[in-house]
């Protein structure tokens, strides 16, 4: 209805020879007084015809026609508001009805080629609760991407090379070393976390003694997969795969840092300076310049990630997504100055940053896990909330606003906590259905002419909307807000309403529109990585 009324009110001002080429904004009023839409055109037209917004409504509202509006109503200081027929509404829930599980899904993206690289955590431990939001916004996007008609690849960078996989090796070597009895020492950048000591425990009772003789790149090869491994278990839990893994190994292997580097100095953007190799990105996007190659002959793990940027580019993205903690927000400048060296298009590189996430419980932060000791890992937050919870939780908030995730409220089963909430109206819904047996299709509705009914229907009508505004703005929030709102006016008209009537008319269109809301639910929280109950 919003892209009628936008394409009405266009014609409008073609007709009256008006230069305006903005969005046209319709909304919906708080207070339905004002109609079913609003449209704040002539407000913004003021400015360019020097007139009155009040005398602009008139001469635009005053020649809106159309078999959908019932009236138009012009009020101070500028507003055109629309009433309109309710058949949009039953024409609409008849789609989705038909639609199912493709209802709200579009074809905006037109295939293009979209790459989101989350999480990428360092196989060198356990996943905690940064990568837990990073995961869920970055699965969550890719869904609600993927729903819209964009080729979505989702990416895990493999961190399993340099100085912190060669200390994991180290460490998983000298708990094994402990095990058989000979002396050992841990690096002092070492891992330990119960992890490396299960890694070296699984080796001793597999192999006994033998592995003593083995170098370290077998305990780092061997400390890589298994913990990499572990993760990806995690993930999936959490119900999050993968379409792409790439390794820095291989990659730094394919372009080579040295490569890397003696393009950089080809182009321009290189010095040395106190021994060692500088990347001038001050002079690209960057506000100082930042080492390449340190003094002692080692490269900075800005070298790598430059070669799998440029692979990536090459693979042919129309945008790459890389979703990072805040803590990196320094690490943007130079690396897209990277890319624009390299005569790349950067703005085609964007990087969320996520911000921090504090747990809370009985009104205080919880830094550590009862149990270990520790940090709290995402796995420990699935075993204590559930999935649907830390998912749900993890999708409320932007991505740029801290956030606090209170275990009391993902753990009640009340209304106070949003994920029962909405699971409760889909999970009351299906247990309804579950009795009944051929539900009619209905061509013309005649009971459903009430006010709660109205507010379902609107708002099974604007599902669509909500799904391409999330997915251009790449904010999942928004189909959280959604859910939420669509189980509301659910649990309105189920408190006022009778869905079985004595009426079978009355019972079937009730039925009908109870159905819309499931599939409707269904669908917005399956694009956040939830799965709501059939039973509570």
């Amino acid at each position: 209805m919003k892209e009628k009324l936008q394409a009405l009110i266009q014609k409008q001002i073609v007709a009256l020879a008006i230069d305006y080429h903005e969005p046209i904004e319709i909304e919906k009023p708080k207070n339905a007084e004002n109609g079913d839409y609003s449209c704040n055109i002539a407000l913004k037209l003021a400015k360019v015809l020097g007139k009155n917004p009040l005398e602009i409504a008139k001469m635009i509202g005053e020649n809106l026609t159309d078999t959908c509006l019932t009236k138009v109503e012009i009020k101070a200081p500028g507003f055109i508001n629309f009433f309109v027929t309710k058949d949009y509404l039953f024409t609409n829930l008849n789609e989705c009805l038909a639609q199912g599980k493709n209802y709200g899904s579009s074809t905006i993206g037109q295939h293009q080629k979209y790459n989101i690289e989350f999480v990428s955590a360092n196989p060198t431990g356990i996943l905690h609760l940064g990568n837990a939001r990073g995961g869920a916004y970055g699965d969550s996007l890719a869904r609600i991407l993927t729903f819209s008609g964009f080729d979505v690849t989702k990416e895990y960078y493999v961190n399993d090379a340099g100085n912190q996989i060669t200390n994991l090796g180290l460490s998983i070597q000298a708990r094994y070393q402990e095990l058989c009895g000979e002396a050992s020492q841990m690096p002092e950048n070492g891992y330990f976390g119960q992890e490396i000591k299960d890694i070296a425990q699984k080796l001793y009772d597999a192999k006994g003694r033998e592995l003593l003789t083995e170098d370290l790149t077998y305990f780092k090869e061997i400390g890589t997969q298994e913990l990499l491994a572990k993760i990806m278990a995690d993930l999936a839990e959490y119900r999050i795969t993968y379409d792409k893994f790439t390794s820095e190994k291989a990659i730094t292997e394919q372009y080579g840092v040295d490569k890397v580097i003696g393009d950089l100095k080809a182009k321009g953007y290189t010095y040395e300076a106190d021994g060692a190799i500088w990347f001038k990105c001050s002079a690209l996007l960057d506000d100082k310049d930042h080492v390449l190659k340190k003094e002692d002959g080692s490269h900075t793990y800005l070298v790598p990630d430059i070669a799998y940027h440029l692979d990536k580019y090459k693979r042919g993205y129309a945008k790459m997504i890389d979703i990072f903690g805040t803590d990196h927000h320094g690490y943007v400048a130079r690396l897209k100055s990277s890319i624009k060296a390299f005569g790349e298009d950067e703005s085609k590189l964007d990087v969320k940053l996520l911000q921090l996430v504090r747990l809370v419980e009985n009104g205080e932060v919880v830094k550590m896990s009862k149990r270990t000791g520790k940090s709290v890992t995402l796995k420990e937050l699935m075993d204590e909330v559930g999935v649907n919870a830390a998912r749900y939780f993890f999708s409320r908030y932007s991505l740029d606003t801290q956030m606090d995730f209170d275990l009391d409220e993902a753990k009640a089963k009340s209304n106070e906590n949003p994920v029962y909430y909405v699971s409760y109206a889909y999970a009351r819904i299906c247990t309804i259905l579950k009795k009944q047996k051929n539900i009619p299709k209905i061509t013309e509705y005649k009971t459903l002419n009430n006010e709660y009914a109205y507010n379902v229907l609107e708002k099974v009508y604007e599902f669509s909307d909500v799904v391409k505004t999330a997915a251009l703005k790449e904010l999942p929030h928004l189909i959280t807000q959604y859910a939420y709102e669509l189980a509301s006016v659910f649990h309105a008209f189920y408190g006022k309403m009778r869905i079985l009537t004595d009426n079978i008319e009355e019972t079937n269109e009730n039925l009908n529109l109870i159905q819309a809301v499931k599939i409707t639910l269904e669908n917005a929280l399956n694009l956040i990585g939830v799965i709501p109950p059939e039973k509570m």
